[in-house]
Formats: C-alpha cells, structure tokens, sequence
C-alpha cells in the first residue's frame, strides 16, 4: 500500500483490512477479531494476532499522525503507532480504551516481556501521536493539536534486528476496531528536545 510522504508499507504479521482515502489523507486500518500484542509480564501466553502496516528506516526519524477510532469501543481496543522488531522486542503508543471507560495514551515497552503504561486521559475523540528515533533509543509523545507535543517515554530495544515503525489497530476483547491515521508526517532526525514540547 501506497501513502504519499511514505515508503511502500508492508504488514508484519499477515494482511489485513486497511485502506487510503488520499482525498481526505486518512489511512483507515481494521484490527482483527482479538488481535493484540503482549508479552504478559505475569506470565501468561504471548498474544500477536495483530500486523502493523509499516515499513523500515535507517537512522533516526520521526513519524507522526492524528489517531481516532470510531464506532463502538470496547476495552483495550486502540489506534496504535508501533515498532516491530520480533515476538520478543517491540513497542506500541496507543490511543486506548481503558476498562473504566476512558480514552486514554497508554504505552507498552517489550524487552523479552511487556510494560505497560498508562499516560494522560484524552477528552478529545482524536490524539496526536508520535514515535521518534534518536542514535540508538526511541520515543514517544502524544498531542492534543500536533503542535506541542507531551513526553511519554524514552526507551531502548534490546534487538539487532531491524525495526519496521507503522500504523495498527488493535481489538482484544472485540470483534473490529476501526483506526484512522490522518495528517501523517514522515521526516528525517529526531527532536532536539524530547521534554521542551517540541
């Protein structure tokens, strides 16, 4: 699949129902029945059922976009920045719905196993988020207007392999979550600054 100002995007983890609406710029991403990544910490099975769309980069960049989700919620279902390195090494920024019903930044770090964090309360039916690399680290931020953008996290991946970074959607305890990514921005570098809003 083809989105301007991108690389070609291919899945990690099998083909499925996305499309791109270059009229309105939006990419629209269905999750699958059930899909989810985790690398229970508390010791239950792996989850992977669901495939990011996105493509590899070599050196730093930065990637972001508007991310909604629309018609009904259910728990944990979420439009996802991602980056992919194997079952093992992963991370994803969300736009979630938390178990007490509220639209939430949650992010998830997976070194061998799962973090899991939840960050600010979105009141808003859209967030801005961005996922960034800088030399050997990532990072991730959120936004409520894709100008000042909120810290979420600074971390590593304890992988060799490359990295793919893209777009997900993810149902865990639903039949579909329909993601939309609007006004995607794709450069070279990272921020300056990952604390001064920039």
């Amino acid at each position: 699949m083809d989105v301007p100002a991108l690389p070609t995007l291919e899945w990690t983890n099998g083909e499925l129902d996305a499309s791109y609406d270059d009229d309105a710029g939006e990419l629209t991403l269905h999750a699958a029945p059930g899909g989810d990544w985790t690398n229970d910490p508390l010791g239950g099975p792996a989850q992977h059922r669901a495939s990011m769309l996105g493509f590899r980069t070599d050196g730093d960049f930065t990637l972001s976009a508007r991310a909604r989700v629309v018609g009904e919620r259910t728990t944990f279902d979420a439009a996802v920045l991602g980056l992919w390195s194997d079952e093992r090494h992963w991370a994803k920024l969300c736009f979630e719905y938390s178990p007490d019903g509220r639209a939430m930044v949650v992010s998830v770090v997976t070194n061998e196993f799962s973090d899991d964090c939840n960050s600010a309360v979105v009141g808003l039916d859209f967030v801005y988020l961005r996922v960034a690399r800088i030399g050997d680290a990532f990072a991730f931020h959120a936004s409520d207007d894709g100008d000042r953008w909120e810290f979420v996290r600074v971390f590593r991946l304890k992988s060799d392999l490359p990295v793919t970074v893209g777009f997900m959607s993810q149902a865990p305890m639903g039949e579909d979550c329909i993601s939309r990514f609007s006004r995607i921005r794709f450069s070279a570098g990272g921020p300056a600054d990952l604390r001064d809003g920039s």
